[in-house]
């Protein structure tokens, strides 16, 4: 089955930038609608941004349009969120997910069927 594994996480000031990575394990990569989601501390789990199985279409939730860019690199199997102009209130754990056989991006976490461990990102103000 397939696996996913997130890095790139850590400790940055208000207003940097950090680039978060998915390792997708198989070589059907661009099976898989990719998402990113994130969990802060008694918070619901939400979704922060998705991306077709061929790169051509991306979704973001409001918060993060023109902050956060998604993108995948066939040739490495990763699919990565860059990150600028980071703020305190996107502190949480991001996960990546994979819907597998669908080809529409979802923004419920539901519709995914593998998840990796996550990250965590924090935000200093």
């Amino acid at each position: 089955q397939v696996q996913l594994v997130e890095s790139g996480g850590g400790l940055v000031q208000a207003g940097g930038s950090l680039r978060l990575s998915c390792a997708v394990s198989e070589r059907t990569f661009s099976s898989y609608v990719i998402g990113w989601f994130r969990q802060a501390p008694g918070k619901e789990r939400e979704f922060v941004a998705g991306i077709s199985r061929s790169g051509g279409t991306t979704s973001y939730r409001d918060s993060v349009k023109g902050r956060f860019t998604i993108s995948r690199d066939k040739a490495n199997n990763t699919v990565y969120l860059q990150m600028n102009s980071l703020r305190p209130e996107d502190t949480a754990v991001y996960y990546c997910a994979a819907r597998i056989g669908i080809l529409t991006i979802s923004s419920e976490g539901k519709r995914y069927d593998v998840w990796g461990q996550g990250t965590q990102v924090t935000v200093s103000s």
